[in-house]
């Protein structure tokens, strides 16, 4: 075999040593670039993970600006209601407190109105006793609840001075009203059932059933008194009147004059 010596072929030489070179600068350059574009692709990938990440900080800055926004428009409504609250307070103290006074006011009224009540229903009492006999029965059981009422603690004064106006309310609307019921009377000495025609406070009459006897309350006498015949038809008619089975009309009733 021949010894392959380089020695005396120097063209030979630096041919070969370019050649290395290149291959040894082609390879640098090669790994250079492979580094450069795995540090560039590093890169944006990592922008965009941070552009990511800024778009959702961007969200939620958005989301809690409006939560603010609607935070701050509740405290001012909590604020407005505040201060109603505030003048509804203001009031409520200003009629507790005239309650309190008018309260303080109450029992002098009551020490009034409670000797006023009875005088009141012993007027009463005393009108009923005088007047024309009609819806005894009626009355005096009114009277009889209303001294009851009057004589329970459990009342309140407002309420028993509610119930002596109405007695004396139903009193009064007996004046202008026209009634027709059965009763028992005395006659003569006799008693009998009649039925009973009350025209306000002007006229009580009476009439049997089968009609053959009319006759009226005496105020003067205070008695029962018979009339003739003369008043048998209007007493009838006034009867159906007062029962609604006749329209409204004229009614002769027997008055005395006091000479």
């Amino acid at each position: 075999m021949k010894n392959c010596s380089l020695k005396g072929r120097p063209g030979l030489k630096t041919a070969v040593l370019a050649a290395v070179l290149g291959l040894l600068a082609a390879s640098a350059g090669a790994t250079t670039l492979a580094d450069i574009y795995a540090a560039a692709e590093r890169i944006n990938q990592q922008a965009k993970e941070s552009q990511a990440k800024v778009d959702e900080l961007n969200s939620e800055t958005r989301d809690l600006y409006q939560d603010y926004k609607i935070v701050l428009a509740e405290i001012e409504n909590l604020r407005i209601y505040n201060r109603q609250l505030e003048r509804q307070v203001a009031t409520q103290e200003a009629q507790i407190s005239e309650i309190t006074e008018n309260m303080g006011k109450v029992s002098d009224i009551q020490r009034d109105v409670v000797p006023l009540m009875d005088r009141m229903v012993i007027a009463l009492e005393q009108l009923i006793d005088n007047d024309m006999p009609f819806h005894m029965t009626e009355r005096r059981d009114r009277l009889e609840h209303l001294r009851d009422v009057l004589d329970n603690p459990d009342v309140a004064v407002s309420e028993q001075f509610a119930a002596v106006l109405n007695a004396y309310q139903i009193e009064n609307d007996f004046g202008r009203s026209m009634t027709a019921y059965t009763d028992e009377i005395e006659v003569g000495g006799t008693h009998r059932v009649v039925e009973v025609l009350q025209v306000g406070r002007v006229a009580l009459m009476y009439q049997t059933t089968d009609a053959e006897e009319t006759g009226f309350y005496n105020k003067q006498e205070r008695r029962w008194v018979e009339l003739d015949d003369s008043f048998q038809a209007a007493v009838r008619t006034g009867l159906r009147m007062a029962k609604k089975q006749a329209g409204q009309n004229l009614l002769p009733v027997p008055i005395l004059v006091e000479g």
